[in-house]
Protein backbone atom coordinates (compact mmCIF):
# COMPACT_ATOMS: atom_id res chain seq x y z
CA UNK A 1 0.00 0.00 0.00
CA UNK A 2 1.18 3.82 -0.56
CA UNK A 3 1.63 5.81 2.44
CA UNK A 4 -1.94 7.78 1.62
CA UNK A 5 -3.79 4.09 1.58
CA UNK A 6 -2.05 2.93 4.34
CA UNK A 7 -2.31 6.47 6.57
CA UNK A 8 -6.05 6.14 5.50
CA UNK A 9 -6.22 2.43 7.10
CA UNK A 10 -4.64 3.82 10.50
CA UNK A 11 -7.00 6.04 10.67
CA UNK A 12 -10.24 4.61 10.21
CA UNK A 13 -9.29 1.95 13.16
CA UNK A 14 -9.02 5.14 15.49
CA UNK A 15 -11.59 5.18 18.09
CA UNK A 16 -11.98 9.42 19.38
CA UNK A 17 -11.16 9.38 23.01
CA UNK A 18 -8.87 6.19 23.29
CA UNK A 19 -5.48 5.80 24.24
CA UNK A 20 -2.64 4.30 21.67
CA UNK A 21 1.04 3.39 22.17
CA UNK A 22 3.18 3.22 19.14
CA UNK A 23 3.21 -0.28 18.80
CA UNK A 24 -0.38 -0.61 18.59
CA UNK A 25 0.42 0.82 15.17
CA UNK A 26 3.73 -1.46 14.28
CA UNK A 27 1.52 -4.03 12.65
CA UNK A 28 0.19 -1.90 10.23
CA UNK A 29 3.11 0.19 8.82
CA UNK A 30 6.75 -0.53 8.14
CA UNK A 31 7.36 2.90 8.94
CA UNK A 32 5.38 3.91 11.87
CA UNK A 33 7.49 6.94 13.51
CA UNK A 34 6.69 8.41 9.75
CA UNK A 35 2.92 7.42 9.65
CA UNK A 36 2.89 8.65 13.30
CA UNK A 37 4.66 12.20 12.72
CA UNK A 38 2.40 12.89 9.35
CA UNK A 39 -1.14 12.23 11.71
CA UNK A 40 0.02 14.02 14.79
CA UNK A 41 1.30 17.29 12.14
CA UNK A 42 -3.03 16.73 10.48
CA UNK A 43 -4.32 16.86 14.17
CA UNK A 44 -5.42 12.95 13.84
CA UNK A 45 -3.50 11.79 16.87
CA UNK A 46 -2.42 13.95 20.05
CA UNK A 47 1.04 12.92 21.09
CA UNK A 48 0.62 12.66 25.09
CA UNK A 49 4.03 11.61 26.06
CA UNK A 50 7.20 9.71 24.57
CA UNK A 51 5.11 6.94 21.98
CA UNK A 52 1.62 7.48 24.01
CA UNK A 53 -1.22 9.31 21.71
CA UNK A 54 -4.79 10.21 21.96
CA UNK A 55 -7.18 10.44 19.13
CA UNK A 56 -9.12 13.81 19.24
CA UNK A 57 -13.05 13.41 20.96
CA UNK A 58 -14.72 16.73 20.08
CA UNK A 59 -18.28 17.79 22.26
CA UNK A 60 -20.23 20.58 21.97
CA UNK A 61 -17.82 21.75 25.08
CA UNK A 62 -14.85 21.48 22.57
CA UNK A 63 -11.91 18.85 22.99
CA UNK A 64 -12.69 16.71 25.47
CA UNK A 65 -9.60 14.59 27.50
CA UNK A 66 -8.30 11.08 26.59
CA UNK A 67 -10.52 8.19 28.70
CA UNK A 68 -8.19 8.51 32.13
CA UNK A 69 -8.21 4.27 32.28
CA UNK A 70 -7.51 3.62 28.55
CA UNK A 71 -4.91 6.78 29.08
CA UNK A 72 -3.38 5.04 31.89
CA UNK A 73 -3.59 1.07 31.26
CA UNK A 74 -1.81 2.43 27.62
CA UNK A 75 1.02 4.15 29.70
CA UNK A 76 1.31 1.20 32.27
CA UNK A 77 0.49 -1.45 29.48
CA UNK A 78 -1.40 -3.07 32.61
CA UNK A 79 -5.29 -3.07 33.97
CA UNK A 80 -3.87 -3.60 37.79
CA UNK A 81 -4.13 0.07 38.94
CA UNK A 82 -6.56 2.60 40.70
CA UNK A 83 -6.58 6.16 40.54
CA UNK A 84 -7.23 8.49 43.37
CA UNK A 85 -6.96 11.90 44.96
CA UNK A 86 -6.60 12.12 49.06
CA UNK A 87 -9.83 14.16 48.38
CA UNK A 88 -11.12 10.20 48.18
CA UNK A 89 -10.59 10.11 52.15
CA UNK A 90 -13.39 12.92 52.62
CA UNK A 91 -16.06 10.31 51.37
CA UNK A 92 -14.92 7.83 54.51
CA UNK A 93 -16.00 10.28 57.25
CA UNK A 94 -13.03 9.71 59.37
CA UNK A 95 -12.40 13.33 60.09
CA UNK A 96 -10.38 14.16 57.09
CA UNK A 97 -11.57 17.53 54.96
CA UNK A 98 -8.83 18.70 53.26
CA UNK A 99 -8.71 19.30 49.86
CA UNK A 100 -5.67 18.08 47.33
CA UNK A 101 -4.51 18.66 44.06
CA UNK A 102 -2.77 15.80 43.47
CA UNK A 103 -4.09 12.46 41.61
CA UNK A 104 -2.11 9.23 42.43
CA UNK A 105 -1.87 6.08 40.48
CA UNK A 106 -1.63 2.69 42.56
CA UNK A 107 0.50 0.18 40.68
CA UNK A 108 2.47 -3.03 39.87
CA UNK A 109 4.48 -1.08 37.39
CA UNK A 110 5.26 2.72 37.81
CA UNK A 111 6.81 5.36 40.20
CA UNK A 112 7.29 8.28 40.30
CA UNK A 113 5.79 11.48 38.67
CA UNK A 114 4.86 11.79 35.08
CA UNK A 115 2.54 14.32 33.12
CA UNK A 116 0.58 12.33 30.56
CA UNK A 117 -1.54 14.61 28.11
CA UNK A 118 -3.64 17.37 30.42
CA UNK A 119 -2.50 16.23 33.55
CA UNK A 120 0.15 15.13 36.24
CA UNK A 121 -0.36 11.48 37.64
CA UNK A 122 1.96 10.38 40.65
CA UNK A 123 2.46 6.62 40.81
CA UNK A 124 3.14 4.38 43.80
CA UNK A 125 4.61 1.15 43.04
CA UNK A 126 3.31 -1.99 45.06
CA UNK A 127 3.45 -5.93 44.43
CA UNK A 128 -0.16 -5.92 43.77
CA UNK A 129 -3.18 -3.45 42.92
CA UNK A 130 -6.67 -3.88 42.30
CA UNK A 131 -9.03 -3.18 39.29
CA UNK A 132 -11.31 -1.38 41.39
CA UNK A 133 -11.26 1.24 43.96
CA UNK A 134 -13.06 0.60 47.02
CA UNK A 135 -13.90 1.95 50.42
CA UNK A 136 -11.82 -0.61 52.22
CA UNK A 137 -8.79 -0.59 49.60
CA UNK A 138 -9.21 3.54 50.75
CA UNK A 139 -9.35 3.09 54.21
CA UNK A 140 -6.09 0.77 54.15
CA UNK A 141 -4.82 3.50 51.72
CA UNK A 142 -5.80 6.41 54.27
CA UNK A 143 -3.68 4.25 56.63
CA UNK A 144 -0.66 4.02 54.50
CA UNK A 145 -0.30 7.72 53.85
CA UNK A 146 -1.06 9.03 57.33
CA UNK A 147 1.52 10.87 57.89
CA UNK A 148 1.60 12.78 54.01
CA UNK A 149 -1.86 14.35 55.53
CA UNK A 150 -2.50 17.53 56.84
CA UNK A 151 -5.38 16.64 58.88
CA UNK A 152 -4.79 15.98 63.03
CA UNK A 153 -3.46 11.83 62.99
CA UNK A 154 -4.59 11.05 65.88
CA UNK A 155 -8.32 12.29 65.35
CA UNK A 156 -7.77 10.04 62.14
CA UNK A 157 -7.27 7.05 64.11
CA UNK A 158 -9.81 7.79 67.01
CA UNK A 159 -12.46 8.23 64.35
CA UNK A 160 -11.52 4.95 62.29
CA UNK A 161 -11.06 3.29 65.91
CA UNK A 162 -15.08 4.44 66.66
CA UNK A 163 -16.37 3.81 62.95
CA UNK A 164 -14.35 0.19 62.04
CA UNK A 165 -17.07 -2.31 62.83
CA UNK A 166 -19.00 -0.03 59.75
CA UNK A 167 -16.64 -1.33 57.65
CA UNK A 168 -17.02 -5.20 55.26
CA UNK A 169 -13.97 -6.26 58.30
CA UNK A 170 -13.15 -9.38 55.65
CA UNK A 171 -12.77 -6.80 52.70
CA UNK A 172 -10.78 -4.58 54.85
CA UNK A 173 -8.71 -7.71 55.65
CA UNK A 174 -8.08 -8.63 52.42
CA UNK A 175 -7.32 -5.32 51.21
CA UNK A 176 -4.84 -4.74 54.33
CA UNK A 177 -2.91 -7.45 53.52
CA UNK A 178 -2.35 -7.21 50.28
CA UNK A 179 -2.06 -3.67 49.73
CA UNK A 180 -1.38 -2.44 53.66
CA UNK A 181 2.11 -1.15 54.55
CA UNK A 182 3.87 -2.97 57.58
CA UNK A 183 2.67 0.44 59.62
CA UNK A 184 -0.74 -0.02 58.95
CA UNK A 185 -0.80 -3.72 59.62
CA UNK A 186 -0.25 -3.41 63.20
CA UNK A 187 -2.20 0.02 63.42
CA UNK A 188 -4.97 -2.18 62.16
CA UNK A 189 -4.47 -5.56 64.46
CA UNK A 190 -4.44 -2.08 67.83
CA UNK A 191 -7.45 -0.81 66.78
CA UNK A 192 -9.23 -4.43 66.02
CA UNK A 193 -7.96 -5.39 69.64
CA UNK A 194 -9.02 -2.15 71.40
CA UNK A 195 -12.46 -2.31 70.07
CA UNK A 196 -13.00 -5.99 70.72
Amino acid sequence: MRHGQILEHLKSKLVPGQVYRRTDFEANTSNVDRHLATMVAAGVLKKLAHGLYAAPKSTSFGEAPPDERSLIQSFLKDDHFVVYSFNNFNALSLGTTQLYNQTFVFNRKRVGTFKLGWRTYTFHRWREAPKKLTVEFLVVELMNRLNQLAENRDEVVWQLKRKLREFNLKRLKYNLDHYGTVFSQKLFSELMTESA
